[in-house]
């Protein structure tokens, strides 16, 4: 199949670009599949317009990139579609996907590689998506710091997450918990990245429970540090996809009780690492 010419239009220094020109509905070559590839490790996450993907195209896109990933605590609402988590809110809602800064899943031992959302329905208004580069995150860290943090790492534990959220039935069910470093390593681009985030990460093993307490406070906040960030303005049939290993992303809950509807694969990661 001859390639798709595609366009990549970025849109900050640190994060973030629109890719134009592609059907992800249609298999990728390998030439294209190259240059997708590149941009998602170039940019942290990439956004396309006008998509109309079936769940078994959504899926197929995923599988390009790697094994998909199976939520841990979510219920498979898509017959058929285990490896399809269903992101929907409206009037009844009491929590939303993303609702605060964080990387997906990173309690597991191997968190996920990325996730790619496609958005059906939104509210008439509201609903952006935040994204926020880890990379930056780490380099505008102090040089003092960056050597503190370097040797250290952390709990992520889903426990406090995922019981009772998603109201079925979990009693007994064990949720899945990691220690992953501080900083760890990019595997495609080298590159060091902060891996602590406000949702899943609860303590740092080496510190005090007091010190950690103040440390991982003090980072969540530089997280949200608005010059590492792009905003993401959906609109129906869009998609977003991003480097779970670099990239937070905090979901604006900010339409109530509006509704919004898509659909999220997830590809399964690695263990992180540190590698000076």
């Amino acid at each position: 199949m001859a390639g798709q010419a595609i366009r990549i239009e970025k849109l900050t220094p640190h994060i973030g670009a629109e890719v134009q020109g592609l059907d992800l509905a249609r298999p990728l070559d390998e030439r294209t599949f190259q240059e997708v590839h590149d941009a998602l490790i170039d940019n942290g996450v990439i956004f396309f317009r006008d998509q109309r993907l079936t769940p078994e195209a959504q899926k197929a896109f995923g599988r390009r990139f790697g094994e998909l990933h199976t939520h841990p605590a979510a219920p498979s609402l898509l017959p058929g579609h285990p490896e399809i988590l269903v992101i929907h809110a409206d009037e009844t809602s009491r929590h939303v996907a993303g609702e605060d800064w964080h990387s997906d899943v990173s309690c597991d031992p191997e968190p996920p590689m990325g996730s790619i959302l496609y958005i059906t329905e939104l509210p008439p208004v509201g609903g952006d998506t935040l994204f926020a580069s880890m990379y930056a995150a780490y380099d505008a860290l102090s040089e003092p710091l960056k050597r503190l943090l370097l040797p250290l790492t952390a709990m992520h534990e889903g426990e406090h997450v995922y019981r009772g959220r998603y109201g079925v039935k979990d009693e007994g069910k064990v949720f899945p918990k990691a220690e992953h470093p501080v900083i760890r390593t990019h595997p495609v681009s080298g590159r060091p990245a902060l891996f602590v985030n406000r949702v899943f990460t609860t303590r740092i093993c080496q510190l005090a429970r007091a010190e950690s307490d103040a440390l991982l406070q003090m980072l969540f906040r530089h997280v949200e540090t608005p010059e590492f960030q792009c905003r993401f303005r959906w609109r129906e049939r869009s998609v977003a996809f991003w480097d779970n290993r670099c990239v937070q992303h905090h979901a604006m809950w900010d339409y109530h009780p509006q509704r919004r509807h898509g659909h999220r694969v997830t590809i399964r990661g690695d263990k992180p690492f540190y590698r000076p």
